[in-house]
């Protein structure tokens, strides 16, 4: 009965969320999550291991779909300044994050946790304010290197807690190291493969066919980078991100593909995520002693280093335009997420410190995105 109840409400929140989010005036991913918080909280979503499953499969997509924002020779592309002050602007955030963590005698933990970032929340803001905004664009270069360093940060973290300082941490590290070596390799070698046969292309993704064949070619491509990751031990999110990358780096003669499968993720599977997350969080834990505080600190804490960090755009982007992209890369909800479950299963942080981590996260994202509207629409309104 719980299996029909739990779908019977995700039918309505899938369905009716965007003329909710519409009518309170937020966007639809924190909406989804609010609505996850609601029902969660209400007695709606009961505990379901099927549920985690599809809303884990959610995430993945989630994730696949941020690669298939980012064409990775964007890289050979972008201006050398950009670039630079790519890297200076992480290194920065990485300074000001340490600086903060030892200056209020926090957990080290949060010294990964301030300056993460996770690119999938900051994809959907392409469906609100396409791909011509040059703070977005920017903010998606930088948010991908930022990704992956979190991930690999977080990957060490999680093989450290698991294994200690031994052999088995060192063999977790090797494998991240030895899937990155040779996904450059392989990238090397696909983009000189169809340089020299580039009808190939349109072999594997015919532009008109009527079996979609582009679909099940990515799908495949998702499937088999997330098995590998598995074998691996390493975290499924970067796998899930660079099979996306594929897409729009080797077959840019399918324009329409990410958005085919931008609109099954979106209006399926990814919500489905949205609203299990929302569904977790036990609003009794802001009754905890010190929850409420520490919320207030971590989103406070992270907005302010990415602004400040941010000041090294305003050359490039304009104050308004820096501002957006700070706020932008302040929404790392998924991996941040992913940092508090680690951490919690572990013993390295208190139930306390874990509810702080999980609602931060739910804030940040509702938070941002506002901020990301009214200041976009204040910018139009001037224009």
């Amino acid at each position: 009965m719980g299996e029909i109840q739990i779908l019977i409400v995700l039918a309505f929140i899938i369905f009716a969320s965007p003329y909710i989010a519409k009518f309170i005036k937020i966007p639809v991913a924190p909406t989804e999550i609010i609505l996850g918080i609601i029902f969660g909280s209400l007695g709606f979503f009961p505990e379901n291991e099927f549920f985690k499953v599809v809303a884990d499969v959610g995430f993945y997509y989630l994730m696949f779909l941020a690669g298939t924002e980012v064409d990775l020779k964007i890289f050979f592309t972008t201006e050398k300044t950009v670039l630079k002050r790519s890297i200076i602007f992480l290194v920065l955030l990485y300074i000001l994050s340490i600086l903060l963590v030892y200056t209020l005698n926090l957990s080290y933990l949060f010294i990964i946790v301030m300056p993460i970032i996770s690119i999938g929340i900051l994809s959907t803001l392409y469906k609100d304010y396409g791909k011509d905004e040059e703070w977005l664009n920017t903010a998606m270069l930088v948010g991908v290197i930022g990704e992956v360093v979190s991930i690999a940060l977080l990957t060490v973290l999680n093989a450290y807690l698991k294994y200690g300082f031994g052999a088995s941490l060192f063999i977790n590290l090797a494998a991240l190291v030895g899937f990155l070596a040779i996904t450059t390799i392989v990238f090397k070698g696909l983009d000189l493969f169809f340089w020299w046969y580039p009808s190939i292309k349109k072999i594997l993704m015919p532009q008109y066919d009527k079996e979609e064949k582009d679909i099940r070619l990515s799908m495949a491509l998702l499937c088999f980078v997330i098995a590998v990751m598995i074998i691996l031990d390493l975290k499924v999110v970067i796998g899930a991100f660079i099979a996306g990358t594929l897409i729009p780096t080797f077959f840019d003669h399918k324009k329409e593909l990410p958005h085919k499968l931008s609109s099954f993720g979106f209006g399926f599977l990814v919500p489905i995520f949205f609203v299990y997350i929302g569904s977790t969080v036990n609003l009794d834990a802001l009754l905890l002693p010190g929850v409420v505080p520490t919320i207030f600190l971590i989103t406070t804490a992270m907005l302010i280093v990415r602004l400040v960090a941010s000041i090294i755009f305003i050359p490039n982007l304009g104050l308004k335009g820096s501002v957006l992209f700070g706020i932008s890369l302040s929404i790392p909800l998924t991996l941040l997420i992913a940092t508090a479950a680690i951490g919690y299963e572990t013993k390295y942080i208190s139930q306390d410190v874990y509810y702080s981590l999980i609602l931060a996260s739910l804030f940040e994202a509702i938070i941002c995105l506002v901020m990301i509207k009214v200041i976009y629409n204040f910018k139009l309104s001037k224009k």
